[in-house]
């Protein structure tokens, strides 16, 4: 079984073929994808396509890009998504010092309020980070003890020990098969087995053979392998032990 952690199926992209998706997702044996949220509306939406198939999970929370739109009401409502028995993570929140989409302070406000708010229910965080290592370093050591994932991790080896002393899980999107990416690729050989996950990131960043198509949580796969190809271990070992570690971070029943 292979789990992608982070997908975005819900999104309209998806919408002419949503059913195709998921049976090829299924064929290549990617049984399992935590759909997260990046506003109101997506979180909804992830919610909704989660209740209606098998082995999907939902998240809510309020990308840095949309973090001027978190609202009191916004907030509100994404808090009643995270306290919802399907909900098994707050975000996609973090912090995006590179498109700088939503102003630096909006988005250390947002990414505090999701902090507390997983503190606060038990839940773990999905981070975004982008030319933002050391801010987001500084809020979670401020909030020891809160879980969660950098997602799409796309640093070196350089800036992993402080996530995996606060104990985080590093995710691993198609940007790993990418050629000439060796600093991204020396991390992915440097995560310790238990802190280890894969994504696509779909409809985003498509793995080396499919740039420049839409991603899709099949190609998990394509992540995978390279993965396992650069820690020098079986398809199968890592699919089990990402797989393993899903379920464990996001205290996944099935």
């Amino acid at each position: 079984m292979i789990t992608d952690s982070h997908a975005h199926i819900f999104w309209d992209s998806f919408d002419a073929d949503r059913g195709e998706v998921l049976e090829r997702a299924r064929a290549a044996g990617v049984e399992r994808m935590i759909l997260v949220g990046t506003n109101v509306a997506t979180s909804r939406a992830a919610f909704e396509l989660a209740r209606r198939e098998r082995g999907l999970f939902p998240t809510a929370g309020i990308h840095p890009h949309d973090a001027t739109e978190s609202t009191p009401e916004a907030r509100r409502e994404i808090e009643a998504l995270c306290r919802r028995d399907d909900c098994v993570g707050v975000g996609e929140t973090g912090l995006d010092f590179f498109k700088n989409f939503s102003p630096r302070d909006a988005q250390l406000d947002n990414f505090r309020w999701h902090i507390a708010l997983a503190r606060e229910l038990g839940l773990p965080i999905v981070v975004h980070c982008r030319d933002a290592h050391a801010d987001t370093v500084e809020l979670l050591r401020e909030h020891r003890g809160v879980r969660g994932v950098m997602h799409c991790y796309t640093m070196s080896e350089l800036e992993l020990p402080p996530y995996l002393e606060l104990g985080f899980y590093i995710s691993f999107s198609g940007v790993v098969t990418y050629p000439k990416n060796d600093a991204n690729q020396r991390a992915a050989r440097a995560v310790p087995d238990e802190s280890l996950l894969i994504e696509t990131d779909c409809p985003y960043l498509a793995p080396q053979g499919h740039r420049g198509a839409r991603n899709e949580p099949a190609l998990a796969r394509v992540v995978l392998a390279k993965v396992a190809e650069l820690r020098g271990q079986s398809l199968e070992h890592v699919a089990r032990i990402t797989s393993d570690n899903a379920t464990r971070l996001f205290a996944l029943d099935g």
